[in-house]
């Protein structure tokens, strides 16, 4: 039994694919519908305020499996960004698939820049139940895959984050505390970084990183990020045995490198 989080706004489209959703035995390989005892468990909301307040409301033991979202919701083109935003703070791996009317705008370009989802689906399409249930079922083979197989470390060049103790090491130092190095580096510096090489080569504004890392956003200023990132070049800077060197591949655009003049910085593995 899959647990499916659905968030659609349109009547004729629940109804087209409700049943479709229930029945389908997303094993790899299978064929035939489950059984009327083992229909996948499927979670319907109309609006994206009820579907952030059941996310709120969810223990991790009864996680969803995989997301499918509509991206403009009620007239709101954030709607489905909203709650896709909301799903990924609460389970980071979650495969999520937009089921959009809108592909191939400016809406599915927005929701792959900003990460939001792993893939998108035009609902206008022929065998459009076909598509969906096999675009489905690639991403439920790799996110269920079994946990010794999964990645444990986020590797970028010479930088290793494990994402299980979330120690930090640069060229096989381990990252300390610049101002006080019998320290390990603080969580949150640490967590920013892994936010960063995530998402590279795309630069992340200050409202980016604040929205991943849950912060209150009238307390995470561009001056805020910018202190965080002067402590990781600093412990970087130190890892790599030669400050100035570090420091200047930053200003050439490599290792954390300020973007633009929007309060963004961009994680670039330096060759």
């Amino acid at each position: 039994m899959i647990k499916i989080f659905w968030v659609e706004d349109q009547s004729h489209w629940i109804d087209k694919f409700r049943a479709l959703l229930e029945r389908t035995d997303f094993a790899p390989g299978a064929e035939a519908d489950l059984p009327d005892a083992e229909h996948n468990k499927l979670e319907v909301f109309k609006f994206s305020e009820a579907a952030l307040a059941r996310i709120s409301q969810t223990d991790d033991a009864d996680a969803p499996h995989i997301a499918i979202l509509d991206a403009s919701l009620n007239g709101n083109d954030d709607g489905g960004f909203s709650v896709s935003r909301a799903l990924l703070k609460k389970w980071p791996a979650l495969p999520i698939v937009f089921l959009s009317e809108h592909s191939g705008t400016g809406i599915e370009q927005k929701a792959f820049e900003q990460g939001v989802t792993q893939d998108f689906i035009a609902k206008h399409q022929r065998n459009i139940d076909g598509v969906l249930l096999w675009r489905m079922k690639a991403l439920l083979r790799q996110s269920l895959t079994p946990a010794a197989n999964k990645k444990s470390q986020l590797v970028s060049g010479e930088l290793r984050i494990d994402l299980v103790s979330w120690e930090v090491w640069w060229k096989g130092q381990k990252l300390m505390n610049p101002a006080n190095q019998t320290r390990p580096l603080a969580p949150t510096p640490r967590k920013i970084l892994r936010f960063l090489v995530e998402a590279s080569p795309r630069p992340v504004t200050t409202l980016q990183m604040a929205e991943w890392l849950d912060a209150d956003l009238e307390k995470f200023s561009y001056a805020n990020y910018r202190q965080h990132i002067k402590t990781l070049r600093k412990s970087l800077a130190l890892a790599h045995g030669n400050e100035d060197e570090f420091m200047n591949l930053c200003k050439s655009g490599q290792g954390i490198a300020t973007f633009g003049a929007e309060g963004a910085y961009l994680w670039k593995a330096p060759v």
